[in-house]
C-alpha cells in the first residue's frame, strides 16, 4: 500500500509517518508513503494557493491550477483531458477528505485498505474548486457530521484505519473482535493488576475456561453495543448479520429490558 497526501502543510502528516507501528510497515517495506507540498505547484512568487469565491461569499477556495498540477505530478488521472485508456489497476484512488462526503465506515476502511496507491487530498479555507472534484477525485469522504479546518486531521483518520488492515502490518488474530467485526463493539478487557482500588477483575476471566470465557466476551460485546450503539443491532438484525448465538443473547438482553422497562 502506497499513500500519497497532497496538503498545504505536509509536516503535519510527515510526524504521523515517523512513529509507531506505521513507521515500522515502512521500514519492512509494507508500506509507503510520500507528501507533496501544493504549494510547490504555484506559479507565483508568493506560491498563492487560495482566492475568493465567485459569486461571493465569506473566506477562501483553493484554487483548481496548483492543485490540478500537484495531483498530476503523483499520477491522479484527469478524467476530463482522455489521453487514452488506463491501463487496469494502475490507477491510484484519489480521496478528497470533506465534510460532504460520503460517512467513513469500517466496511470503506477495509476496502481502501486493498487498494495499491491512495491519494488524499487535503483542503483548506471554505474548500477545493468544484472542478478538480470532478475532474480527479474518486471519493469523497467525511469521518463525521462536523467540520474541521483542515482535511489533515481527516486524511489522517483515513490512513490510521486503513494501513492496519494491510496484510502482515499487524497479526490477524489482533484484528478479530474489534470493535463493529461482526457488527459489535468490542467487549471490555483488563489486565494486571487483578485489584485497582475496589475493583477486581471478572472471576470468569481468570477462570481458564475458554469456553465460559470466549460466551461472556460476546455476551459483553452486545450488552455494550446495545447500550451504546443501538443502531448496530437494527442494522444487524436487519441484514441478518447475526449468527443464532449472537441473536438468543440478544433476545436474550431484550427480555430482561423489557420486564425492567426499556431505556
Amino acid at each position: 500500500m502506497r499513500y500519497t497526501v497532497l496538503s498545504l502543510f505536509p509536516e503535519m502528516m510527515d510526524a504521523f509517518f515517523a512513529g509507531s507501528i506505521i513507521a515500522k510497515a515502512i521500514s519492512r517495506g509494507i508500506i509507503a508513503y510520500r507528501s507533496v507540498n501544493i504549494r510547490d505547484f504555484a506559479d507565483d512568487k508568493h506560491r498563492t494557493c487560495d482566492d475568493a469565491p465567485y459569486g461571493g461569499g465569506p473566506g477562501m477556495l483553493m484554487m483548481a491550477e496548483p492543485l490540478g498540477r500537484a495531483l498530476e505530478s503523483v499520477g491522479a488521472w484527469n478524467r476530463l483531458e482522455p489521453r487514452g485508456v488506463v491501463p487496469a489497476g494502475t490507477k491510484p484512488r484519489v480521496i478528497y477528505l470533506s465534510p460532504s462526503g460520503r460517512p467513513f465506515t469500517q466496511n470503506k476502511a477495509e476496502a481502501l485498505a486493498r487498494e495499491p496507491e491512495l491519494i488524499l487530498l487535503c483542503g483548506r479555507y471554505e474548500g477545493i474548486d468544484q472542478r478538480i472534484i470532478d475532474a480527479f477525485v474518486d471519493d469523497e469522504i467525511s469521518i463525521g457530521d462536523y467540520v474541521l479546518s483542515s482535511g489533515e486531521a481527516a486524511a489522517l483518520v483515513v490512513i490510521d484505519a486503513t494501513y492496519r488492515l494491510v496484510d502482515a502490518v499487524i497479526t490477524p488474530a489482533s484484528l478479530e473482535e474489534e470493535s463493529f467485526s461482526g457488527g459489535l463493539l468490542e467487549y471490555p478487557q483488563y489486565t494486571r493488576p487483578e485489584m485497582y482500588g475496589m475493583l477486581k477483575v471478572p472471576e470468569i476471566l481468570l477462570s481458564g475456561h475458554h469456553e465460559n470465557i470466549r460466551r461472556w466476551r460476546l455476551t459483553k460485546r452486545v450488552e455494550k453495543t446495545r447500550a451504546l450503539r443501538p443502531d448496530l443491532i437494527r442494522r444487524g438484525e436487519e441484514a441478518g448479520f447475526f449468527d443464532e448465538e449472537t441473536r438468543n443473547i440478544i433476545a436474550a438482553l431484550q427480555g430482561t429490558a423489557g420486564s425492567e422497562g426499556e431505556i
